[in-house]
């Protein structure tokens, strides 16, 4: 028996978990994480997405204090209340001794590159960034797991099979090897990487959700110079473009000055992704540029559709394929002397060279092609033939659970957090997450 088990040991469980330690000391709190304990961790398969600290552990930490970016609390709570709050979560990265820099853009530099992006026919979104760094985020997140050492029981290598509940009141959790643990609040936090175990929990404890859009496309790398003109204003630059041809809404996502590319293993999937360093630099810069792929009925599988894409790209390229814009634009296969031959000389080293265009929908990959068009007129070079493509990049959200202002669902005591649970979409509001719910636990059962 528990007072509150908390689903996931990402940054939305660890935060929900602090709050709560910190306002009662009376609470007993279990988290259940599917990974390892932070230090038996590694960059390697599954290890990569889950364990404590989850994706965040090897994130480049970057803190996007703004309300119109990195998920939708901004739909529960009021502008001032949420700033606020990404302060406080701030802060609290902030007085670790490695929290890294924090970036704000100058009144005079929004004006001049709004500007330029609309002439582009883009739209920049200034933002406030504190780029805390892979190896000190990491560093931080371990840190955490000491403060909460003799406060929290943490439950590892461990899978949480169903959320129980008797009437409309959560009872407890049942896990993969038999055990149930009954509890008086139940808050999930399954990270991404447990997006499709959280729809299949919805479904099955007759929850209201709608559908969110899964996140398709590529992740892009060139030379840093082609982006430090922005990238050392604002570090990392968001832009959201609508596309001519089909009107899908594409974005800039995840920017890492002077990072790498990275892949990412969820399940029997290979995907790709980006993160840069705190103290040491590349000469290359990277970021994803996503579409958001919304459906309508009778289609509600979004997240089945998105590892459908990701696994046609495996099977092309035996994992993630990277092809020089370039050959895309030829319409032919970046084969290996010709990536031998390409100035941009890629960070990810076993990615197969190929063709993109093999396995990415016709649609997603003509929004791609014309948002890069139109960045290279803010940032001339972009639209080279040189510039590396990478895929598949897709990032999966749960069907949007109906939640308060608590994050509470209609089943009383069971809370529903983080990027897992299709609200929040990084780092800071994800840790955001977990505090509003902490506080609405402990109205409930102090």
């Amino acid at each position: 028996m528990a007072d509150v088990v908390i689903i996931g040991a990402g940054p939305a469980g660890i935060f929900a978990a602090q709050e709560l330690a910190k306002r009662s000391d009376k609470l007993d709190i279990v988290i259940v994480e599917q990974g390892k304990d932070i230090v038996e961790r590694s960059r390697s398969g599954r290890d990569m997405l889950v364990g404590w600290g989850g994706a965040g552990a090897y994130s480049d930490g970057k803190l996007t204090i703004s309300t119109d970016v990195g998920g939708q609390l901004s739909t529960l709570l009021n502008e001032s209340e949420l700033l606020e709050l990404l302060d406080e979560v701030d802060g609290i990265y902030a007085s670790h001794e490695s929290s890294g820099g924090l970036y704000t853009v100058e009144p005079d530099d929004v004006a001049r590159i709004s500007a330029r992006a609309k002439l582009a026919g883009l739209i920049y979104v200034p933002t406030k960034v504190r780029h805390i760094g892979t190896e000190n985020c990491y560093t931080i997140l371990k840190n955490m797991r000491e403060e909460l050492r003799s406060r929290v029981k943490v439950i590892f290598n461990t899978r949480a099979r169903d959320i129980l509940k008797q009437g409309g009141r959560v009872t407890g959790v049942s896990l993969e090897d038999g055990t149930v643990i009954e509890a008086r609040a139940v808050i999930a936090a399954p990270g991404r990487v447990g997006s499709s175990w959280m729809s299949g929990q919805a479904k099955q404890l007759g929850l209201e959700t709608r559908p969110n859009p899964v996140d398709l496309g590529v992740r892009v790398e060139l030379p840093a110079v082609v982006m430090e003109a922005l990238t050392e204003k604002a570090y990392e630059t968001k832009f959201i473009y609508y596309s001519r041809t089909f009107d899908d809404r594409v974005r800039t996502f995840c920017m890492n000055p002077y990072g790498e590319v990275v892949r990412e293993t969820m399940g029997d999937i290979l995907t790709v992704n980006g993160h840069s360093w705190a103290r040491t630099r590349t000469e290359n810069t990277n970021f994803a540029i996503l579409v958001s792929a919304d459906f309508t009925e009778p289609f509600d599988d979004p997240i089945g559709y998105g590892e459908s894409v990701a696994r046609l790209a495996n099977m092309l390229g035996k994992g993630v394929i990277v092809q020089r814009l370039g050959d895309l634009h030829a319409g032919r296969r970046t084969n290996p002397s010709r990536l031998l031959r390409c100035l941009t000389q890629p960070t990810l080293h076993d990615a197969t060279p190929g063709d993109l265009s093999y396995c990415l929908p016709y649609r997603i990959l003509t929004d791609i092609v014309e948002m890069l068009s139109s960045l290279d007129e803010v940032a001339p070079g972009v639209n080279s033939a040189h510039t590396l493509l990478y895929g598949i990049e897709v990032k999966f959200y749960s069907n949007r659970i109906k939640l308060d202002r608590g994050l509470e669902t209609e089943i009383e005591g069971l809370y529903v957090i983080g990027d897992g649970a299709g609200i929040t979409r990084g780092l800071i509001q994800a840790s955001c997450s977990g505090i509003i719910a902490a506080r609405s636990v402990l109205r409930r059962v102090e």
